[in-house]
């Protein structure tokens, strides 16, 4: 993590551009950008505002928003791709409207539209996974982030990214100075997520979406395997795309996207949380789980072991019988690991998380002045 600049005495002008976002079909990054505006609100020392379409409107749990008509955003890379065409349409009104602010931060990775020449400009680029598991994207989604993700990355004043693992592979695959990325570990809000009292129920639950690094097809082998020791275990599984699933065992529980509370409640009476992805620039939900006092096994991959550390089972995802035996581990060290999480959970704060926000805006606004 960079040390911090000097504390600027002039309240910093930001401008969050989410023009791209796709509410309830964006993951984790959705969870975080929220989260930041929430964090950003009564600071003393920022004036935040977040840039939204009108199918985004009430997005912000505390700074101002701006809302830009006549864009509409999608998930497909098609989608993606007619949102900053229509940007760019609109892009010298909103580039006047970003005049008003210091930096412009782009928390959805693509700078859409383009900042002026003379602004201060910080990219989250939270994983590198399209270049280290290309074989899992399009070739319109590669070609789609070769100059909206790592081009921008080059000329950035500042990036945000969201783990040691993700920041080092930046630095070997794109070349990046590694003074210019800042590390903001995501944060868990231990006032929603708290250890459940009652008895834990025989599931396991994955929460995530239908993507291919997500790995069901393997889950539901090792699922399998598992039911050999444990004939009553089941599976839950929340996340939008499960539809795109195929092969889903009849013990499985497709919910689809649920509510916090509803996820709160599985995060409860789980008998332990599995998280098999293949990668993970960082993985909010074994935090969330963990505070929760759910027991956790996951995916050695990424950076997984870094955020979990030492409280969780992990296990090779690309290997059936490794993941299920795991997933049996867990449950056999419910108690150890529920103690264990909850203490772990607590480092992980989004206050923390925005500090770091503040020290790339500082380091943007420095670089351009």
């Amino acid at each position: 993590m960079n040390a911090a600049t000097e504390p600027t005495t002039s309240r910093l002008g930001v401008a969050l551009s989410m023009l791209t976002l796709v509410r309830g079909g964006m993951g984790g990054s959705e969870t975080y950008a929220r989260a930041l505006t929430e964090q950003l609100a009564d600071r003393d020392d920022v004036d935040a505002s977040v840039f939204l379409t009108e199918a985004s409107r009430g997005f912000s749990r505390g700074i101002p928003e701006e809302i830009v008509p006549g864009v509409h955003a999608g998930g497909s890379t098609v989608d993606r791709l007619r949102t900053v065409a229509g940007l760019q349409l609109h892009a010298r009104s909103i580039r006047r409207r970003f005049d008003a602010f210091d930096v412009v931060h782009y928390p959805f990775t693509v700078p859409a539209p383009k900042p002026g020449p003379r602004q201060a400009t910080v990219q989250s680029l939270l994983d590198i996974q399209h270049l280290e598991l290309p074989e899992l994207f399009s070739r319109a989604e590669l070609q789609y982030r070769k100059p909206f993700y790592e081009g921008f990355a080059r000329r950035a004043d500042a990036i945000v990214t969201i783990s040691q693992f993700a920041k080092d592979g930046m630095v070997e695959r794109l070349g990046l100075d590694p003074e210019r990325i800042f590390v903001a570990y995501l944060g868990v809000d231990t006032t929603r997520f708290v250890p459940y009292d009652g008895p834990r129920e025989n599931f396991v639950l994955y929460p995530a979406r239908g993507w291919p690094h997500k790995n069901h097809a393997r889950l539901f082998e090792a699922m399998k395997i598992a039911r050999r020791t444990n004939p009553e275990l089941t599976l839950v599984l929340t996340g939008g795309g499960l539809d795109t699933l195929t092969d889903v065992p009849e013990f499985a529980d497709r919910r689809g996207l649920v509510s916090d509370e509803e996820l709160r409640d599985l995060y409860g009476r789980a008998g332990a949380m599995v998280f098999p992805s293949l990668y993970e620039g960082f993985g909010l939900p074994p935090l969330e789980a963990m505070a929760s006092g759910c027991p956790v096994a996951t995916s050695d991959s990424g950076s997984l072991p870094e955020v979990v550390g030492d409280a969780a089972v992990v296990f090779d995802p690309r290997d059936p019988d490794a993941i299920a035996a795991g997933i049996l581990s867990a449950l056999d060290r419910s108690d150890e690991l529920s103690a264990a999480g909850v203490e772990h959970a607590r480092s992980f704060t989004w206050e923390r998380c925005r500090d770091v926000h503040l020290e790339a805006y500082r380091f943007a606004h420095e670089h351009r002045r």
